[in-house]
């Protein structure tokens, strides 16, 4: 399991720690929210020292940007090619099309702009405990909702998205994910925890809705914007509560 989880690490993240191997890392999609405590550990404990030394504007830009960093861009710029491939008229091929651009549109830039400024501004609003809590609980969150995402929506096209989405139809593994997600929240004892997790699941389905009717389904790209902005809109529930 260990080696798995190894390989999950470093399908999601830069830092080498095993093979990562797409039908391996597919096949133990239910390992993200793990993946995900050890990346809100990594960069929670950074935000939470920085936060006693630097200002609450500057710390949140450097946490932002460490969370960007240590997933190789990959889920910032899924939803940078969602947002340019949405925003497109035309048939479904059409904007499949766009998505798949290595190029980045407008709307791409602004959806990152957008996303950046709320997390900077949301990270700001706490500091010590309650900033590590938050950067914590919404990766996890965040990582729960990209394998929810392949449990419950078909496939935009065949491609290497395919394998987490079949993977994912045993709802056991579904089960196993929440399961990890839930205990966390459990564990500190934090009620905005659960309120947190209840708004990324909704920005998660409406996201599936939309990706459903423009798209016919989902893919890594939108995934990847999953992932961004369920984490984001947990700050901002954080930072609210």
């Amino acid at each position: 399991m260990f080696r798995q989880a190894g390989s999950v690490f470093s399908f999601l993240t830069i830092i080498p720690s095993g093979s990562s191997d797409l039908q391996t890392v597919a096949k133990h999609m239910y390992l993200f929210p793990v993946i995900g405590i050890a990346i809100g550990l990594l960069i929670g404990a950074v935000g939470w020292g920085l936060s006693f030394f630097l200002e609450p504007l500057v710390v949140g830009l450097l946490v932002a940007a460490s969370l960007v960093l240590i997933t190789g861009i990959h889920h910032t710029d899924g939803l940078s090619d969602f947002a340019d491939g949405l925003m497109v008229k035309g048939s479904k091929e059409k904007k499949l099309e766009v998505m798949r651009d290595p190029k980045v549109g407008s709307a791409g830039i602004v959806a990152i702009v957008f996303y950046v400024a709320a997390a900077v501004i949301a990270l700001s609003f706490m500091k010590g405990f309650e900033l590590f809590y938050a950067i914590l609980i919404g990766e996890v969150i965040a990582k729960f909702c990209m394998v929810l995402s392949a449990s419950i929506g078909p496939s935009a096209w065949h491609g290497s998205n395919s394998a987490f989405i079949e993977s994912m139809k045993d709802k056991k593994k579904l089960v196993v994910a929440g399961a990890i997600t839930i205990s966390v929240i459990v564990l500190f004892q934090n009620n905005a925890g659960f309120v947190a997790l209840a708004a990324a699941i909704a920005v998660t389905l409406v996201i599936m809705g939309v990706s459903k009717r423009s798209f016919g389904g989902i893919s890594g790209d939108i995934m990847g914007a999953i992932n961004e902005l369920a984490r984001v809109s947990s700050f901002l529930v954080l930072a609210s509560l």
